[in-house]
């Protein structure tokens, strides 16, 4: 339960802290895409018996890398791009699950989210990576903040945006493949955007925005964690549902104000 928790705190830093750009880029489906690539990666990991979360890194890093390229030749839309990796990860992982013997228990806690399963190996690749993200994103924070606004006039100031953008999907990966263990696979996405939609809702600025989002991802994950643990839950989905009610109870007092 402590390292589920610790994991935790985590990945509800830097999943909102990258949505943010995502959802201004709106370009948030990239989460969703890397996720069903990141199942192939867990599918990998089994099936050649070594650790599943190393393999999703990698993976999910490389699919990355090849949809920013393909996105920013600009003969193909980056909605396509996503459209086209999102089934074929998807196809890829189904037909590795097939040869790991189908959907069995450790594989079902990697889709969903299990707070009985986070290892100690797993728990300080998540803080270590975690941490080189939050630095990342601090030290480039200004970049890709002007490269999320107007790619055009970021390129006119001399910003490499390719090299911005490249570091943005990369950072990405690494969120979406760290997440698997607590949030699970097919929930990330969610944690990286509702949470983010729900403080731009508060925000009047777009750091503002970053503070309300990590705020109830936070919340979203502490409650979450706990009522998985005494109520007999899934951590994910619990999260997610969690997130979805903090932002109906957001937008119902904002209207009604």
């Amino acid at each position: 339960m402590i390292r589920a928790f610790l994991a935790g705190l985590m990945i509800a830093v830097i999943a909102p802290l990258i949505g943010n750009f995502l959802v201004v880029r709106r370009f948030s489906l990239i989460a969703d895409t890397l996720s069903h690539i990141a199942l192939s990666g867990v599918a990998i990991g089994l099936l050649l018996k070594t650790q599943p979360l190393v393999v999703t890194v990698i993976l999910t890093v490389i699919a990355s890398v090849a949809i920013e390229k393909l996105r920013s030749n600009k003969k193909i839309s980056g909605e396509a791009v996503l459209a086209m990796f999102l089934p074929g990860g998807l196809a890829l992982s189904i037909v590795l699950i097939s040869l790991v013997n189908g959907l069995n228990a450790n594989l079902f806690s990697y889709l969903f989210g299990s707070i009985t399963t986070v290892a100690e190996s797993d728990l300080w690749l998540t803080l270590g990576l975690g941490i080189l993200t939050l630095f990342t994103v601090i030290f480039f924070y200004k970049k890709l903040l002007f490269a999320s606004f107007d790619e055009e006039s970021a390129k006119v100031s001399g910003i490499s945006v390719g090299f911005i953008n490249t570091i943005l999907v990369v950072l990405t990966a690494i969120t979406v493949s760290l997440s698997m263990r607590v949030i699970g696979i097919l929930l990330i996405g969610a944690l990286m955007v509702i949470p983010v939609v729900t403080g731009m809702q508060l925000g009047r600025s777009f750091l503002q925005s970053i503070y309300f989002s990590l705020g109830f991802a936070l919340t979203a994950v502490i409650v979450g964690l706990f009522m998985a643990y005494y109520l007999n839950l899934p951590a994910g989905g619990t999260i997610v549902l969690l997130s979805l009610g903090i932002f109906g109870l957001v937008a119902f007092f904002k209207r009604s104000h």
